[in-house]
């Protein structure tokens, strides 16, 4: 009797083994996880400054990758404008025609080429959604949503710098247009920037740009 009680339970130790060897891996790599947190922590506490160093690094990187109005623009007024390139039909048609999309990119930037105001564009916020509109009109189009994970931790696991961010969408924007807006969560304008922000953004960009222009600001009409 007792050899069979014995039996049994070297079985079952055997049998259970597998599981308490899972359940000691599991303990053991959230310990690992916590400790390596604790350390992120106390690093941070330790070095108040890494935010703004890993933003200045990200505001070098953008001048230098973008031309002189556009960082001017993202210096003085907090965002980057871009024209869109793609004609109206290679823009809401199908994305998966590559020819017709190359013929669209190509006419619309035939007719930047001849001096003509691209007949929408998008502004890059930093950690927002990009805003595409009509420049003519003032009139809001959509919201783009899309995100650019910080892989390399310069600030925390998951945010880029802000000036990184927006590098990162205008890179995106700039070298494929189309995919991005192809892959982008596309929402109604007031989703998630304010559209009177936007409007007034828009206003700020027109007396930035007559200011540049020598013109001075715009003064309001005599009745």
């Amino acid at each position: 009797m007792l050899l069979a009680l014995l039996a049994l339970a070297i079985v079952a130790v055997a049998l259970a083994a597998p599981l308490l060897f899972r359940a000691a891996e599991g303990w053991s790599a959230r310990r690992a996880r916590g400790r390596r947190a604790r350390r992120v922590e106390r690093r941070e506490l330790r070095d108040p400054g890494r935010e703004r160093r890993a933003e200045q690094r990200a505001r070098e990187l953008l001048r230098s990758c973008v031309n002189g109005e556009e960082w001017a623009m993202y210096r003085d007024l907090g965002f980057i404008r871009v024209g869109g390139r793609l004609s109206r039909k290679g823009r809401a048609g199908d994305h998966g025609d590559d020819a017709s999309a190359a013929t669209a990119t190509r006419s619309a930037e035939t007719g930047a080429g001849a001096g003509e105001e691209p007949p929408y564009g998008y502004l890059i916020y930093p950690h927002k959604p990009i805003v595409a509109y009509v420049p003519k009109t003032g009139r809001l189009l959509s919201e783009y949503c899309v995100e650019f994970p910080d892989l390399t931790g310069a600030i925390s696991q998951s945010r880029l710098p802000d000036s990184d961010d927006v590098l990162a969408k205008w890179m995106a924007l700039t070298g494929d247009e189309e995919r991005l807006i192809r892959n982008a969560n596309m929402h109604l304008p007031g989703r998630q920037v304010d559209p009177n922000r936007v409007r007034r953004d828009l206003w700020r960009l027109s007396e930035w740009e007559r200011q540049r222009r020598g013109y001075g600001p715009a003064r309001p009409a005599r009745t």
